[in-house]
């Protein structure tokens, strides 16, 4: 028992097993495909027959080829080579695994045609399957006896190492076949050990004595370095699903378009300006925001809808019609919160003095009303079914907030589009200088600013001003002054306690 004390018969018993695990993946994955093809209540019991006649197979074979092994009386000589049985199975062994670890490690790396099969209605017999499964079993222990014996040389070992592998595959065939088909680096690196121990099998039979210990330390030394890697990948990945979601759509699109993305988020957007030109840049942006942005964040706002009272006479409400250069028109009855219908100015102007006719107008079309906080990806739909007429946008007590059109969505992604009554929002001033209303939205300014940083996860703010009072605690002045991710907000005029005029500043 004194060989157990040996380090080197243990990291050759682990390294074996690991391996024969890997080795053994095929033809686990080759017994499930024949089993599919028995009832469902037979395929566990062909499972564990398949993997037992494989264990029983890759023993028999063991003690077959070590006895060969042992044979070391010269059989052939070639020029000046001579040869006895044993150095013809290991060369013979050597050159079948060295051909097994490159022809899979071309396919691995090449790519091979994907096979499907599909089961059919009438099942295969019971003995049928089985018998295939024997076949396969003769063909895949060959590759795993030769690795074994040229791993080690106590056969005690190399049976230890087998029963081990079997049994983990018995018990865990299913996770096990997970884990190999997700990391496929731990495929090629054990394929990469199955070339290494042929190329020592090789020179064993040309009377060339390779160390097991230099074999060893090359493996262990490998499999610390992709220890490390998988270490690196699982970390990143951790990192990666930090960031948030729009930084990592952004990503994906530039290295689509052929960009490199960096860790540092300024040569990200550098390479960004270089892939797509200003307008293609802003309006991707725009289409990226659209599943994170509220209705509330892109409606015009109640304070500046235009609406027709029905309780005004008929001279009031062609005023208030021909006073803007809106085509829609919320109908409510005195006050803003009591929509009745939405209409089309040029309808209404003809039946504002026919009252029959002004009723059935107004029964034309009903207001369609959605959430505030509703996502404006999820508004899409209502405004499609609207057929192109104004959404209004309500809270949860069901007062008008504002109201929502197509265009509206269109500006969300392609910038303001303003009407003749209105002024742009945001106006660039110099290349580092803007000014902004207070109720220009935060992710109109982010596209403006090729940046991604102004909107935080779970706040409430959707406008500057909404930021501005969210980060003073309320406290607002003419002069307050406000630095945020590198973006300088200055208030610069006020409209009683709301923020009217903004100067924003970023290099």
């Amino acid at each position: 028992m004194e060989f157990l004390m040996d380090p080197g018969i243990w990291i050759g018993l682990l390294t074996l097993i690991v391996l024969e695990i890997v080795l053994g993946i095929d033809n686990l994955v080759f017994i499930a495909i024949l089993a599919d093809k028995l009832p469902p209540e037979q395929r566990d019991k062909a499972r564990v027959i398949g993997l037992s006649l494989a264990l029983i197979m890759r023993l028999g074979l063991l003690f077959a080829i070590s006895w060969l092994v042992t044979l070391t009386k010269p059989l052939i000589s070639v020029f000046d080579w001579t040869f006895s049985g044993r150095d013809l199975i290991l060369l013979l062994g050597g050159l079948f695994l060295v051909y097994k670890a490159v022809t899979e490690l071309h396919e691995k790396m090449e790519g091979k045609p994907e096979v499907k099969v599909t089961s059919n209605v009438v099942y295969a017999g019971f003995t049928a399957v089985v018998a295939q499964i024997v076949i396969l079993d003769a063909v895949f222990s060959l590759d795993s006896v030769i690795t074994a014996i040229g791993m080690v040389d106590n056969i005690y070992v190399m049976m230890a190492a087998m029963i081990v592998a079997m049994v983990v595959m018995l018990i865990a065939s299913k996770p096990l076949t997970t884990f190999v088909n997700r990391h496929p680096t731990v495929v090629i690196l054990c394929l990469s050990f199955l070339l290494l121990i042929g190329i020592s099998l090789i020179a064993e039979g040309f009377g060339f004595h390779i160390p097991k210990g230099y074999i060893y330390s090359g493996i262990g030394v490998a499999i610390v370095i992709e220890a490390f890697n998988q270490f690196s990948k699982r970390n990143v990945e951790k990192h990666e699903s930090k960031i948030p979601l729009r930084h990592r759509t952004a990503d994906s699109i530039l290295r689509l378009m052929g960009g490199k993305v960096e860790d540092d988020y300024d040569v990200r957007a550098g390479e960004a300006q270089e892939a797509f030109a200003d307008e293609e840049r802003y309006m991707i942006g725009g289409v990226l925001t659209l599943a994170e942005r509220s209705v509330a964040s892109i409606m015009t706002p109640r304070n500046q809808i235009s609406w027709v009272n029905l309780e005004d006479s008929p001279e009031q409400i062609r005023e208030q019609v021909l006073a803007v250069p809106h085509s829609l028109f919320p109908v409510c009855r005195g006050s803003l919160d009591k929509v009745i219908s939405i209409v089309r100015a040029k309808e209404l102007l003809d039946v504002v003095d026919d009252s029959e006719g002004l009723k059935d107008l107004i029964k034309r079309q009903r207001p369609i009303y959605i959430f505030e906080k509703m996502k404006v990806i999820d508004a899409i739909n209502t405004l499609r079914t609207s057929k192109g007429s104004l959404v209004m946008v309500s809270d949860e007590f069901g007062n008008v907030q504002g109201l929502i059109s197509p265009l509206d969505v269109f500006e969300a992604i392609a910038g303001e589009f303003p009407d003749a009554d209105e002024q742009l929002d945001l106006v660039r001033i110099d290349d580092e200088t803007w000014k902004a209303t207070g109720m220009l939205d935060i992710y109109q300014l982010e596209l403006e600013l090729g940046m991604l940083d102004l909107v935080e996860e779970d706040e409430g703010y959707i406008s500057v001003a909404g930021l501005i009072l969210e980060k003073t605690h309320g406290t607002v002045e003419v002069g307050t002054q406000l630095d945020f991710n590198g973006v300088h907000f200055e208030v610069t005029e006020l409209d009683g306690n709301r923020i009217k005029t903004v100067m924003i500043k970023y290099r």
